[in-house]
């Protein structure tokens, strides 16, 4: 966009030499005042007096100066503008998340973004909170979903966002002696076997902390990472398990009796680095949607 000779009459403007506005323009004095010369042409009457010190510019100039710095940051704006529409429609988004997230929040959200602009590309990474949160404050990663409290190696690098609590519920297999039941009691899972989250995940690492608060230490027969793998194990009567209320049909799963198993997820991002246009849109529209649910 040709906005040079505004730009180098706000220079002149700016540093009233043309010498000096020359230097930082990076151009020769005599180019610079050629061209001058030519825009009080083109406009009709002189911009600036000339003297020995330098330059001052003439009421027709004061009022030329207004109106050409309007007219850059306009430019500058419609510019910007269309850059972040061509990042809507052609950019890629790539977000980091927990099985849960994974499986039962971002589909909706990402398919509800896809209808309005088809052409943008996702890159999913399914990781445990920690490994999301480096993730996104190394800049491998535009944005994720974690679960509270997660640490960085540098904690000022990332920001968090509260999004929604999940519930954490009993599920059992058929024919279990918890079954049809509405709520459990941790001294109830005493040698039970327990098909559970892999150790070191924040959600496992909530389970254990709640089962030992109670006296209870869980009978872990196998560790999975998939939530749809530890539904299919408990239907198969391989143990019982703990999964996100997200993962199951409301009338479905038992709540804890003696203390609250829930935690927070959060969105995590970038600190003190602006979103690209695409990532910002999702993140809206996820907060949106989540939001809208719980409703």
């Amino acid at each position: 966009m040709e906005l040079t000779p505004l730009r180098y009459f706000q220079a002149i403007a700016r540093h009233q030499h043309l010498t000096r506005a020359a230097r930082e323009l990076g151009v020769t004095q005599p180019a610079l005042s050629a061209m001058l010369k030519k825009l009080e042409k083109h406009v009709g009457t002189p911009l600036v007096h000339r003297s020995g010190r330098g330059v001052a510019l003439t009421e027709p100039g004061k009022a030329f100066l207004a109106h050409a710095e309007e007219a850059i940051r306009r430019a500058e704006q419609a510019v910007q503008i269309a850059r972040e529409m061509a990042g809507l429609q052609q950019g890629h988004i790539r977000v980091g998340a927990g099985a849960t997230a994974t499986g039962y929040l971002l589909p909706r959200v990402i398919g509800a973004m896809r209808q309005v602009h088809p052409g943008l590309r996702f890159y999913i990474r399914e990781a445990g909170s920690a490994a999301v949160a480096e993730a996104v404050a190394s800049g491998e990663l535009d944005l994720g979903i974690v679960t509270l409290p997660v640490h960085t190696t540098d904690d000022r690098a990332v920001t968090t966002r509260p999004l929604i609590d999940d519930d954490l519920r009993l599920i059992v297999p058929p024919g279990h002696g918890l079954a049809g039941k509405r709520s459990f009691r941790w001294s109830d899972l005493a040698g039970q076997p327990v098909v559970a989250f892999e150790a070191g995940s924040a959600v496992r690492e909530l389970i254990d902390a709640a089962a030992l608060a109670a006296g209870v230490e869980l009978t872990v027969v196998m560790e999975l990472r998939s939530i749809e793998a530890i539904r299919a194990m408990v239907a198969a009567g391989i143990g019982v398990g703990l999964v996100s209320r997200f993962a199951i049909p409301a009338s479905e799963g038992l709540t804890c009796r003696d203390s609250d198993l829930k935690r927070k997820l959060a969105i995590i991002k970038p600190a003190g680095r602006r979103l690209s246009p695409a990532a910002e849109a999702f993140e809206g529209m996820l907060l949106k949607a989540v939001r809208s649910a719980e409703k």
